[in-house]
């Protein structure tokens, strides 16, 4: 099987696509003219070749993806300086069983390709099930903020994930290769804080609670403010565990939250986000206030 160049290559020429248009914007997309390797490229039957025309000698065997899940399921969360790595494993499974399979994520249209998250290795690390037709190969990515990977914030959102999987017959021409066999939301980073005074504060008089909610910024490397967002306030009574939603406020043009209420029993506050297809959520950590008699 050859090493998957195409892909690389792709992402390569993103990169360069990137570098090559300094003034764009985090709404715009650079036209990179890329598209979505095929199958073929990335199982190594390159058109034309033998072994694509011994196809009319006999039928083909194709694989069978029986599902692919990445990340364990949960949304890709970035942020601005730590890499994110996660892994998207593909359950395939053939008369023959199964050689090896392959995924990678990408972001666009698949004539358009604006972004892609490949695997550092060739192969996917396969386990095989009990009845030796069916395995489940597992790529790892790696996503680093600071580099090309999310060049601007405009990619958060959801991404495709095509995957493929390649039969144990010995020949490169039996495999199966989706472009949209699945999709994967990857998200910026949410940080949401609270503060509530003065404090101590005497019963029935009025107490300020205020907080910001931001987000990472992939174009600048820094968290800046989500605005006209709906996030709950909450409070949780002093020798309660359960959290229960006061009112809902909404952060301003910044990101800032800032609210009123009257002073009753001693206990926590705290500001709830639900988050978005774009940001996840977040809740601050309880703020304790003493209410005074």
């Amino acid at each position: 099987m050859r090493i998957r160049a195409t892909v690389a290559a792709v992402t390569g020429a993103l990169a360069l696509s990137a570098f090559a248009v300094p003034a764009v914007q985090a709404d715009e997309k650079p036209d990179a003219g890329l598209s979505v390797p095929s199958g073929a490229e990335i199982f190594g039957d390159a058109a034309g070749a033998p072994a694509a025309k011994a196809r009319s000698a006999r039928t083909a065997e194709v694989p069978v993806i029986k599902k692919v899940v990445v990340n364990g399921g949960k949304d890709i969360v970035v942020g601005t300086t730590a890499k994110k790595k996660f892994t998207v494993a593909v359950t395939a499974s053939s008369p023959s069983g199964i050689a090896d399979a392959y995924a990678f994520l990408w972001h666009g249209h698949i004539d358009e390709v604006d972004g892609a998250l490949i695997p550092a290795q060739e192969f996917g690390s396969c386990k095989v099930a009990s009845d030796r037709t069916t395995s489940t190969c597992t790529v790892s990515i790696t996503v680093d903020p600071r580099s090309d990977d999310l060049y601007t914030s405009s990619l958060a959102g959801t991404w495709n994930v095509a995957a493929g999987a390649l039969a144990a017959t010995g020949s490169e021409t039996d495999f199966i290769w989706r472009e949209h066999q699945a999709k994967a939301r990857v998200q910026r980073a949410s940080q949401i804080t609270v503060n509530a005074s003065p404090e101590p504060v005497k019963k029935g008089k009025t107490l300020t609670v205020t907080g910001k909610l931001s987000r990472a910024n992939w174009d600048t490397h820094t968290y800046k403010g989500y605005s006209g967002q709906p996030v709950k306030l909450q409070f949780r009574k002093k020798g309660s565990s359960t959290y229960t939603t006061v009112k809902t406020v909404k952060t301003n043009s910044t990101g800032n939250l800032k609210t009123t209420v009257k002073a009753s029993v001693d206990g926590y506050w705290r500001y709830s986000f639900a988050g978005t297809s774009t940001t996840p959520a977040a809740t601050a950590a309880g703020d304790f206030v003493d209410v005074k008699k």
